[in-house]
């Protein structure tokens, strides 16, 4: 897995769009149409802390995890500026190791599509069940097939901004679902650009995949919703919300 060095410092500007606000308030609704009480949340692979920050202002006891200092860097500025702290930990999802148990984990915008294979996918359910509670909730979102063979595809985008301009370039692979991207970033400096590249890629599952590999994991779902709503997804979903349980022993 790639360490987003370059892409840690221009995500946010390539991100805007995300809406993290409404992200916030609806995984609030979400907590509260499955009964759950959120208690300690860990918010796993939590980049740049965007997300996390929304869900502590609204009252949240949350902290963060992810695997690039340099996103973790960026997610504690943002608490400072606020003047608000957290714990950050640098871990990678597959190998997550905490100090007790939490009551939930949210892992979102398809981070458990950047992780390189099926194996590191089970791991990183094993770890998550390891320290959630009995009854605990983890919610999740995860990037579709029809995504990945569809929208993502061999597609190539371009993203134009003042602070970057940024050459988005996939190949998809059919065999597993996977699509390699390439970054290219060209950032102006005054007098010309200083070009940076990143390069990682996305497994997609299908959802009887996903069932399987949190089964194994002693995780149950006990729904999917279609990105930020509470509707079935459809066939032509991109996205979809899983929102599983770890059952009483």
């Amino acid at each position: 897995m790639s360490s987003y060095t370059y892409f840690a410092e221009f995500y946010d500007t390539l991100t805007r769009n995300v809406g993290y606000e409404k992200r916030a308030d609806y995984l609030m609704e979400l907590f509260s149409r499955h009964g759950h009480e959120p208690g300690l949340t860990l918010d796993l692979a939590c980049g740049t802390g965007s997300l996390t920050l929304e869900l502590h202002k609204r009252g949240i006891d949350i902290f963060g995890a992810d695997a690039s200092s340099d996103m973790l860097s960026i997610a504690q500025q943002k608490f400072d500026e606020e003047e608000r702290s957290t714990l950050f930990l640098r871990q990678k999802m597959q190998r997550l190791e905490l100090y007790g148990t939490i009551n939930t984990c949210i892992c979102t915008l398809d981070s458990i599509n950047h992780l390189t294979s099926a194996e590191d996918v089970v791991n990183t359910f094993r770890r998550v069940s390891k320290y959630l509670e009995d009854d605990g909730l983890f919610v999740f979102d995860c990037n579709t097939v029809y995504k990945h063979q569809h929208i993502l595809g061999d597609n190539c985008y371009i993203y134009d901004t003042k602070k970057v301009f940024c050459a988005w370039q996939n190949n998809y692979e059919p065999k597993d679902n996977r699509v390699i991207i390439t970054l290219d970033f060209f950032e102006s400096d005054g007098k010309g650009y200083r070009r940076y590249s990143e390069q990682f890629s996305e497994l997609a599952y299908t959802r009887e995949e996903t069932a399987s590999m949190l089964g194994r994991a002693g995780l149950v779902i006990e729904a999917v919703y279609d990105d930020m709503s509470f509707e079935e997804p459809k066939p032509d979903s991109q996205r979809e919300i899983y929102v599983v349980r770890k059952m009483k022993k």
